[in-house]
């Protein structure tokens, strides 16, 4: 049976709440950011000031000399939430298996084998986008299609208002014009290395084999094929299904707080976090660490990762600013656990500024070719200098 995902979104979630709450913002370009932080990046515009060129993540600063007539507004997460809560309890009546964004305005609905009840699919998105429309005041972009991916990808052309279907077998056809820097899970490293032989579509890179695809990508080679050809396996999950998350421990066999060997199982840690986020092509948006002491003492500290990384060097940087946080005490360490979680598609947005984005495709590179080496040789086959025991 040909599985029926619809996809919600909510475009620009955070402003589309603020507008509710007060109708004088409406149609007048609206940033989303700390204003009083020293180093305040922007969280979220509205499509007026996302045509000025201000983006995701950008310096407050800088967004205000795009546009110069925006009004900034404090980010509020107990309305989004809220708004988020209201939005999955009207999915409800439609599906069991629903799985929402983490307040982005997102909703997975998977409504197959349905339509006996509930009527053809794509009845029941247009119901449930009047029925969040009439309920909260909101705008949602809807698409029907067979898989999650499908779905996301359709929303994201119709943005910021519309709706898409893309009916069973018409998946490839509908992937093959579109730029490659639209298909989640295909990184920035994947678009630099496809447009070295001059590929920035879809149906270009997807003319290659899949045995084609692994001797330019190694491991994630078949992963690309699929996403390029629209093949999406990955399951809708139920409501109160737990968010996944990558979870990596070590216990010292004696307690210790030896700053030198916390950063060498502090980056091991990483490195096999890392490797399993790379393998199911995912990239974590929070990294947290739990620090166990000897007197029973439980440290738990986290840190935002934006924009999100499955790199072991991004992410050991996040890792170690999080073991400052957590490491107060003088009383020795018994137990140090990494949690990745916030998992995500990596990000296809290549960064703004020339140096950072060379380093970071470096990175990158190097990165992958460790994974390939450890994947033919063994994962004991290379280690980093700062693993080595003085």
């Amino acid at each position: 049976m040909e599985r029926s995902i619809i996809h919600i979104n909510v475009a620009d979630f955070a402003v589309a709440v603020e507008r509710v709450l007060d109708r004088r913002l409406d149609s007048r370009p609206v940033i989303v950011a700390p204003a009083r932080a020293t180093r305040a990046a922007v969280v979220d515009m509205s499509e007026e000031a996302f045509q000025a060129g201000v983006r995701k993540h950008m310096p407050l600063s800088r967004a205000l000399r795009r546009c110069r007539n925006a009004r900034v507004l404090p980010p509020r997460p107990d309305r989004y939430g809220q708004a988020m809560a209201r939005m999955l309890k009207s999915a409800l009546p439609c599906s069991p298996l629903i799985e929402p964004g983490e307040g982005d305005g997102h909703l997975f609905v998977d409504v197959t084998g349905s339509s006996r009840l509930l009527g053809p699919p794509v009845d029941v998105a247009w119901r449930l986008s009047r029925r969040i429309r009439r309920d909260l005041g909101l705008a949602p972009i809807w698409s029907v299609a067979t898989s999650k991916l499908i779905a996301k990808i359709a929303t994201r052309l119709v943005k910021p208002l519309g709706e898409y279907i893309v009916d069973p077998g018409d998946e490839a056809a509908f992937l093959a014009p579109l730029p490659l820097f639209l298909v989640p899970g295909i990184e920035p490293d994947d678009l630099a290395h496809l447009n070295d032989f001059n590929m920035t579509r879809v149906f270009q890179a997807a003319m290659l084999s899949t045995d084609q695809m692994e001797t330019l990508f190694g491991h994630r080679g078949r992963f690309i094929h699929d996403r390029l050809h629209g093949i999406d396996p990955s399951p809708v999950r139920p409501v109160d299904d737990p968010p996944p998350r990558i979870v990596e421990c070590e216990e010292f066999g004696d307690d210790t707080n030896d700053r030198s060997q916390m950063e060498r199982s502090l980056y091991r840690l990483v490195e096999q976090a890392g490797r399993q986020l790379r393998h199911q092509a995912l990239a974590a948006r929070r990294v947290a660490l739990v620090l166990d002491h000897t007197d029973g003492v439980r440290r738990i500290r986290q840190v935002a990762a934006a924009p999100a990384t499955a790199n072991d060097f991004t992410l050991f940087t996040h890792a170690r600013r999080v073991l400052n946080l957590a490491w107060t005490r003088r009383v020795r360490l018994r137990r140090m656990t990494l949690v990745c979680d916030r998992l995500t598609y990596p990000p296809a947005q290549r960064l703004l500024f020339e140096p950072e984005r060379r380093m970071a495709e470096r990175q990158d590179r190097l990165v992958a070719t460790m994974d390939r080496i450890r994947q033919r040789f063994g994962t004991e086959a290379l280690a980093m200098g700062r693993m080595l025991a003085a």
